[in-house]
């Protein structure tokens, strides 16, 4: 299934299937991919940050025709974005979209907040 902006309907993932095998998440390893690229899971809350939970969880090189936020104040990271400050990325037409994770001392991962997306 593909994501899309829920405001503008652009896409903005590419094809992701949804992850049957939990065992494959990535729960502890800073710095890497929390799931696999291609797939998609729902956030539960205990394997991924209690904040995303029911969010749409997908590998950061399957998220498509997207951008960082134009607020700055939400791009906090030392090595990449932290996620800690709102949601960090829109659509190219600049609705808010989810939260990017990619800094050194955490998961690496893309949260799409099922209020501003929608499976095409």
């Amino acid at each position: 299934m593909i994501l899309i902006c829920k405001h503008c309907e652009k896409i903005v993932s590419n094809k992701v299937d949804e992850l049957e095998d939990r065992s494959l998440l990535n729960t502890n390893k800073d710095g890497e991919d929390y799931i696999p690229k291609g797939f998609y899971t729902i956030g539960d809350g205990k394997t991924c940050p209690e904040r995303f939970k029911d969010w749409i969880i997908i590998n950061h090189k399957d998220l498509l025709y997207s951008k960082y936020h134009s607020d700055r104040t939400r791009l906090n990271g030392c090595c990449g974005k932290d996620g800690l400050d709102g949601n960090n990325r829109v659509c190219l037409t600049n609705h808010e979209i989810g939260t990017e994770m990619s800094d050194c001392w955490q998961v690496h991962l893309i949260a799409l907040d099922p209020n501003l997306v929608k499976w095409l």
